[in-house]
Formats: C-alpha cells, sequence, structure tokens
C-alpha cells in the first residue's frame, strides 16, 4: 500500500464545506487492490485486537453530533465486507483519538485510478492527521499480510504532537468561545498567537495576554519586589521579605524573618524555582539554588500559614476563584509512595500535560528531593491517612489539584482582588494569596497576598477537580469585542472560469472609491489599498488570509479558484457575498476533477459558504451555476445578459434581485422596479459595448454592489472611471493604440473565454486581425484543440508561440495539435512559428500592417506589458 496523493484542508472544500480540517489522500492498495476486509482471513479479528474501541459508539459531548452522524466501524460490519480505504479512514481516526484528539468524520470512496480508493478524514493537529494517515497505511497493511503490529509508539508520537501544537486550555477556552459568537480565528504562522477577528477589527492573544495587557503591567507583575513595594504602598497584606543574592543574604534574612520562610525568584512564575515552608538551613540553602537557575536575584520571604488561593480578574472584575492543593498521596499503611502516585494517576481525570482536567503526578527530581529531605523515598510506606506533599506549588500542571470557591468569597476579598488587578495594571490578572479562610477579611486572618501574575492559566476555573467549572473565557470575548463591536469585515468572494478577475477588480474598484480600505486577491497578486504587496497567482487561501490578517484592511473581495480549493480549502469560513461568473470546461483532468459537472461541484462551495442573511450572485444564463442555488443557506441573486430570461423572470416575480443587460442598460430588477445604472458602452471596460464578456462581468460586480449597499450614482461612478490598463487589470483586454495599429493584450486561456473573445472581435473593425497564440500542456488535448480552432475562426494570420512551462507536454506534440486546431476550419491560415514569446512579439510589432488589430494571448504578463512599454517610446 502507498499513499499517492496527500492534501490538507484547513477552509471549506470540495470535499466538506463544513468540516475544515481534513486530511484527503489517495492510497494505492497494491496487492490488496479491489479486497474488502472479508475477503482477508483474520483480518476482523486481528484489528479489532488492536482497537478494541474502534468499533464502540463514540461519546456524547462536544462532538457528539458529529459522531451520532458517522457510527464506529465494527467487528460486524469487517467480517460482513468494508473497502480497505474505508478500514484505513477508521484507523486514522482512531489513531488519532487514542492519543486524545477527539475526530470522527471521515470518508472514503474509489478513485478513478483502478486499486487506488479516496480517504478523507478530520484531524485536530495537521501534523498529528498526516503522520495518523501513514501509519494507518502501514498498521493497515500489516494486518492484511497478519504481521505483527505494535501501536504504542505511534500513540505516543501522536500525543507528543499533539502536546507540542494544540492550544493550551487557556487559549482553548477563549478560541472556542469566540466560535460559538461567530468570530473568525487564525493562528499566526510559527506563533502561538491567535487572531480573534479580521482586518482592522481583529484582536489578539498569546495564551492569556491579549491586545490590551498592558507591557508596563507585565513588567510590574514579572518584578515580584516591586509589586510587592506597589501593594503595601496600596494598603494590600503582603508578607515581610527581602531580596538576597548569596548564601550570605540569605541568612541575614533569615535572621530578620526567622523561619519558616519561602524562596522564589524575583523574576519567576507559575511556581518555577520556588520553595515554600522551609523551615532550616540545608533546606533554605536549596531553596536559594533552585531559584537562581531562573534568577539572579532571590526573594525571601516569610510563609504565611493557610491554603493556597488564585483569585482571577478580568477587566477589572473577578471572575473566579479557586483554592489550589498542591500533588499529593495519601497513606493506607501498605502501599509505597510510588503505588500510591500509580493509584492516583489511575483517575479518569488525569492525563498527559492538557489533555484532560488534571495533569498525572510525576516524581520529577523535585519530588524526590522533598522525600529525601523527610528522609523517605519512592519505595517508602505512609503510615494509614497520612498526606504527603509532592510538590511545593499548587500548579495544576504538576498534578495539583482546585477546588472553585467563588461563591464564597468575602466581599472584602472581592474588592481587594479587583484593587489589586487595577494596581498593577493588567487586564487579565492571577493574584494569589495564602489565608485560612478565603470567606474571611484577608487583613482579618492574617493572610496575604503572595505575588501577581500576568497570563494566568484558566484550567483551574475552567475544569476544578471540586466545584462549579466557571466560563472564564467569556468575560476575556466581551472585553475584547465589547457589545455591539464587530469582529468581522465584509467579505466579498468571486469564483468561476472566466471573468473572475475583472469581477473582482471592479468590485474592489467600487469598494475603494467609496473610501473603504479594500485588501484583494487576483490571479495577478495581492493588493492592499491599491498597493501590489505579492505578484504571481494569488487566489488560494494563504492570500486570502494575508489580506484579513493585514490589520488596515476593512473590506475584502478576494477572488478564488478551483485550484486552491481543491488544494487547501477556502481561507476563510463564511462570507456575505458569493459571486459565480460561470462554469466551462478548464483545467479539466486536473486534481481529480474530469467532468465539468465536477468542477462546477468546486466552484460551487463557495456559495454554500455564505453567511445566513448574505448573497449568493449568481449567472442564470449558466446552467450548471445556476443550479447551485439549490438548498443554499443564504439569499440568491441571478444576473443575466438576457434581458427576457424565463428565470430571472420568475425569481424577480417572486421578490428576488437580479441585473439584466437590457436596451443597452445595466439595470437592476427588484420586484416590479428596474434601476437602471448606466449605459453599458459608457463603462470602458466594455470597450464601447463591443465586449460582451465584461458586460457580463459588470452585471455581476454592480449587483453585488447593490446588495453591499452601494447606490445606483456610487456603481455608476465606479465603473466610468474604471479603466482597463496594465497597471489596473493586467492581461485584462489591455489595449495599446499605436500610429499604425492596435494591439491587445488578454488572458484567454480556453474554449470558453476565447468564444467569447471572439465576438467581441467579430464587432471590431480592422484591415487584417493577428493573433500571437500559444497552447497550454495542462490541458487534455480535445481541449487545446477546441482551444486552437476557435482561435483559427477569428484571425486572418496567428504567430504560434511557446509557454516557457510546458507543464507535461513536449514543445512538438503542443505545436501539432494548435497547428491541427487552428486549419480545422481554414486549412490555409497563414501560421508563423517562433517559439519565443518576446520574439513573436518583436516579430509582430515589426510586421504588422497599417489598420491591423493584434491580440496577444500572453503567459508573461508583466514582460508582456513591459515589452509594449518600451516599444511605444519607440514610435
Amino acid at each position: 500500500m502507498k499513499i499517492v496523493d496527500l492534501r490538507t484542508m484547513r477552509g471549506p472544500s470540495y470535499w466538506s464545506v463544513k468540516h475544515y480540517k481534513l486530511i484527503v489522500a489517495k492510497v494505492a492498495l497494491g496487492e490488496f487492490a479491489g479486497q474488502w476486509s472479508n475477503a482477508i482471513p483474520g483480518l476482523p479479528e486481528r484489528l479489532m485486537a488492536l482497537f478494541p474501541q474502534i468499533g464502540s459508539a463514540h461519546p456524547a459531548g462536544q462532538s457528539g453530533k458529529q459522531a451520532a452522524k458517522h457510527p464506529p466501524l465494527t467487528l460486524e460490519q469487517l467480517e460482513d465486507g468494508e473497502p480497505l480505504g474505508h478500514v484505513i479512514q477508521h484507523v486514522a481516526l482512531e489513531l488519532q483519538r487514542q492519543a486524545a484528539m477527539p475526530v470522527f468524520w471521515g470518508k472514503s470512496y474509489p478513485a478513478r485510478e483502478e486499486g487506488v480508493e479516496y480517504v478523507v478524514f478530520a484531524y485536530q493537529e495537521e501534523r498529528a492527521g498526516r503522520r495518523a494517515l501513514e501509519a494507518a497505511v502501514d498498521i493497515v497493511e500489516a494486518v492484511c499480510k497478519g504481521e505483527e503490529v505494535n501501536i504504542a509508539p505511534i500513540i505516543a508520537e501522536l500525543h507528543e504532537i499533539r502536546e507540542d501544537e494544540f492550544f493550551g486550555p487557556s487559549t482553548y477556552s477563549i478560541v472556542a468561545e469566540a466560535a460559538s459568537r461567530n468570530i473568525p480565528y487564525i493562528q499566526l504562522k510559527n506563533s502561538n498567537i491567535i487572531q480573534l477577528g479580521y482586518g482592522v477589527n481583529q484582536k489578539r492573544i498569546w495564551a492569556t495576554t491579549t491586545s490590551l495587557t498592558s507591557h508596563a503591567g507585565v513588567e510590574v507583575a514579572g518584578n515580584k519586589n516591586r509589586t510587592k513595594a506597589m501593594l503595601k504602598d496600596a494598603g494590600v497584606p503582603v508578607p515581610r521579605g527581602t531580596t538576597v543574592y548569596s548564601e550570605d543574604g540569605l541568612r541575614d534574612a533569615i535572621d530578620e524573618l526567622g523561619f519558616p520562610i519561602v524562596t522564589k525568584p524575583l523574576d519567576g512564575n507559575h511556581g518555577k524555582g520556588a520553595t515554600i515552608r522551609i523551615t532550616n538551613w540545608e533546606d533554605a540553602v536549596a531553596g536559594l539554588q533552585a531559584a537562581k537557575e531562573y534568577s539572579r536575584a532571590v526573594i525571601v520571604e516569610q510563609f504565611i500559614e493557610g491554603f493556597d488561593f488564585r483569585l482571577l480578574v478580568v477587566n477589572g472584575k473577578l471572575i473566579a476563584a479557586a483554592k489550589r492543593t498542591p500533588a499529593a498521596v495519601t497513606g493506607d499503611g501498605t502501599s509505597t509512595i510510588q503505588q500510591l502516585i500509580d493509584k492516583v494517576n489511575e483517575d479518569p481525570r488525569r492525563g498527559v500535560g492538557h489533555e484532560k482536567v488534571l495533569t498525572s503526578i510525576k516524581a520529577d527530581k523535585h519530588t524526590l528531593d522533598i522525600l529525601s529531605n523527610k528522609g523517605l523515598s519512592l519505595d517508602s510506606v505512609l503510615p494509614a491517612g497520612e498526606t504527603m506533599y509532592l510538590k511545593s506549588t499548587a500548579n495544576i500542571s504538576t498534578g495539583g489539584t482546585a477546588s472553585d470557591v467563588t461563591d464564597i468569597m468575602h466581599p472584602y476579598n472581592v474588592l481587594l482582588a479587583e484593587r489589586v488587578a487595577g494596581i498593577v495594571g493588567l487586564d487579565i490578572c492571577g493574584i494569589d494569596l495564602m489565608a485560612t479562610d478565603i470567606a474571611v477579611p484577608l487583613n482579618e486572618s492574617r493572610g496575604a497576598v503572595i505575588e501577581v501574575n500576568a497570563a494566568p492559566g484558566f484550567r483551574m476555573h475552567i475544569s476544578p477537580a471540586e466545584g462549579l467549572p466557571r466560563n472564564v473565557a467569556a468575560p476575556v470575548v466581551d472585553m475584547l469585542f465589547p457589545r455591539g463591536a464587530t469582529a468581522r469585515i465584509p467579505i466579498i468572494a468571486v469564483t468561476g472560469t472566466n471573468g473572475k478577475t475583472t469581477t473582482t477588480r471592479l468590485i474592489a474598484h467600487l469598494v475603494a472609491s467609496k473610501g473603504y480600505k479594500v485588501g484583494f486577491t487576483t490571479t495577478d497578486g495581492i493588493y492592499i489599498q491599491g498597493v501590489q504587496l505579492e505578484k504571481g497567482d494569488c487566489t488560494g487561501s494563504v492570500s486570502a488570509e494575508f489580506v484579513l490578517k493585514d490589520p488596515t484592511v476593512n473590506y475584502a473581495v478576494l477572488e478564488t479558484a478551483r485550484g486552491g480549493m481543491l488544494r487547501s480549502g477556502l481561507g476563510f469560513h463564511t462570507c456575505d457575498i458569493a459571486v459565480v461568473t460561470n462554469v466551462a470546461a478548464d483545467h479539466l483532468g486536473l486534481r481529480d476533477i474530469y467532468t465539468v459537472e465536477e468542477m462546477a461541484a468546486v466552484k460551487g462551495v463557495l456559495p454554500r459558504t455564505v453567511r445566513k442573511g448574505g448573497w449568493a450572485v449568481l449567472n442564470a444564463d449558466d446552467d450548471l451555476v445556476y443550479g447551485m442555488a439549490h438548498n443554499l443557506d443564504c439569499r440568491v441573486a441571478l444576473f443575466s445578459m438576457n434581458e427576457k430570461s424565463r428565470r430571472i423572470q420568475d425569481h424577480v416575480e417572486a421578490g428576488g434581485v437580479a441585473a439584466v443587460y437590457e436596451e443597452g442598460y445595466i439595470t437592476i430588477y427588484r420586484n416590479s422596479y428596474k434601476l437602471r445604472i448606466d449605459r453599458a458602452a459608457e463603462f470602458p471596460v466594455t470597450f464601447g459595448g463591443r465586449a460582451g464578456f465584461n458586460i457580463e462581468n459588470c452585471l455581476a460586480a454592480a449587483l453585488a454592489g447593490y446588495l453591499s449597499g452601494f447606490d445606483k450614482d456610487d456603481i455608476k461612478t465606479a465603473f466610468r472611471t474604471f479603466v482597463p490598463s496594465g497597471a489596473k487589470t493586467p492581461g485584462r483586454m489591455n489595449s495599446y493604440k499605436f500610429p499604425k495599429f492596435e494591439v491587445i493584450v488578454d488572458y484567454a486561456h480556453n474554449t470558453a473565454g476565447i468564444t467569447k473573445f471572439a465576438d467581441f472581435m467579430n464587432a471590431t473593425t480592422a484591415t487584417r486581425k493577428i493573433g500571437v497564440v500559444s497552447g497550454l500542456g495542462d490541458r487534455r488535448d480535445e481541449d487545446t484543440l477546441g482551444f486552437a480552432r476557435i482561435a483559427g475562426r477569428i484571425f486572418d494570420e496567428v504567430i504560434l508561440r511557446q509557454d516557457r512551462d510546458l507543464r507535461g507536454k513536449t514543445a512538438q506534440q503542443l505545436r501539432d495539435i494548435m497547428e491541427r486546431g487552428l486549419r480545422l476550419d481554414k486549412p490555409d491560415l497563414p501560421i508563423t512559428y517562433i517559439e519565443n514569446e518576446p520574439d513573436a512579439i518583436d516579430h509582430i510589432l515589426a510586421t504588422a500592417p497599417e489598420g491591423a488589430v493584434v491580440t496577444l494571448f500572453t503567459e508573461n504578463i508583466t514582460a508582456t506589458l513591459k515589452q509594449l512599454d518600451e516599444f511605444e517610446k519607440t514610435v
């Protein structure tokens, strides 16, 4: 068995609009091609022995609905017969689940190649999903062959990936809360920083540090001496203490404070390097050394008797309080300490790292030192009922537990916590205090505030071992996005086979003309506020995220091509308006899309992502695009070049909105009213009305603009000022009028596109029509032949050239197909073969007769336009 293709979806895709994170793979089954699970002796039993839980019903909860739709793989099913691709899918999911990544959705089906299966399944962490697929293929093949399999190492590896890459519990709680409010998020590349929202409305979090967190507050909290001094000056009870740098300083501090004491690093956090309840000189020296591992300066404080409490303040308000207990075991008179630890770790709530409510207790060096100081070891047996604390701090991450005490806090202590957060200057503040009873005012219980923490962990409040869980993420999101604030920016997305770039640019020009700071993507680059920041084909998910991450953008217009959707899915989950211009035969045979209907299914992903209340703008003249209107959750608007279209009439009579080309006008239909924008011939992009395909693009763009709230005059002015040129629409109907002849540069690259271009050329007067054309190696022969045939009909003379990238074919193959197609209807058509594109352009510029119209179907738009600019200087 072999993986022959592997893709990672990160947004809505051809395979699922609802499940964003998918592994999509093609697996060649090799010697097991055509065999199902019941045809391989012993497979059902061996697989179930390896994965006993694979046949169990999925638990309810976060994935309950999803799990119900996708039942487990049972022994009965395997014995009845299941395709091996389906088995691989389930094994890949189960491997992730066993590594604490609860994923359930998947599907499998035969690919077009014989013996190859598509395997599609959900992942939580991308690297883990890809590794799970590799392992699943190896495991299923080994099981088919009856070989020994050990899944423990792969589970451990996946577990490690999860711990490395999954959001920590604090980050996850905020992201989940934001997502529940329809606030989008993006994890910034190579960082743990999460962007919530888009464009100018974005906020960022890094664990529990936010865009609003004061740097000064973090600095104050990070310097414990400064924090204590500020709190003391404000009347907050704090322990007496001093800062030392050596054993001599430590001795002086003990002489002043007496035992018991606490040592901790001046710049420490999360309990690192801290030692509490020190009662003798030897332990004090050990505590000094432990603290100096994190900071040259060490704080020595009097130890405050009582319990460890953590108070959480968000945006100036106390949100939660927890009583924390260090990791501990209680003796039974017979078990060793290690056995007691093992028993505690059997609690199903405990797991590795942050995967569960509690963390398993690990007997590390710190634990061994504590035991050694008491004359004990892991092999020691504790008397029945005796409790042994295994850590000096009560951190949940080291095996400690927490109990929620929010509801019993005394009002004095609530006010104290809120004052402390304000004094230090933190929007999210964790306050550690020692007290015998949190229900008693701190100044009466002889307790004290021990330290103040920036970026406090939420885990103890979200999932306490005892007491009520608290949704502490909600007030964080409330703070970042107050009532009435928006996290999103408007998104208009455009797809189709032809016309999508011009439509995108028309819409972006319209939006920008109203003062919005627009970011838009096209096949020639990414533009932020009119400035091209990236060159090349930028119609995929990475380019969309580029725009949505930009902090200056307040409106996004995104060209979305089939390549990106098939490669990694969309770069956004929902949009406000989706425009589909048309669907035609292009790029068929690539990425396993072989028919126009399959291509329509790819393009149809976009309107399915429109938010409820948004609009899908569809071409009523295209059967496949019109058919996309079925089963959409959004509103539908149609456009048509035919003012008498029955589809448009029915749609408008039913109360729908449409745009139609009627009596030479771009017109919006709504109910029984017509809103005429302007005569299409007045828009430069239509070349006086000759470029019918751009009239169609204007209809789509005008309708999208109207639905976005722009009025008639806004649209009219924008379209009249949109002049196609090498700067504004590179490679899209760029006209150069030289003294003797005209040159038009265009990107028509498929049969549908050149057919519409033919209508334009037929309406164009010229003494001679000359085309510079080439074939594309990544098209089917019949597509290249059809393209060439239309070109042969259009032109009186053809210069045949080659692209630099032949995309899988040889130059001679492409030349033969193109020459055959060009002469199918004009056997005597003059064809000059000049392989290099710049040379072909130089030739035609030197030989074009007076009154001719020369069309350059160019590959390298930038170089071609530069070549024409240079020629213009010489004439």
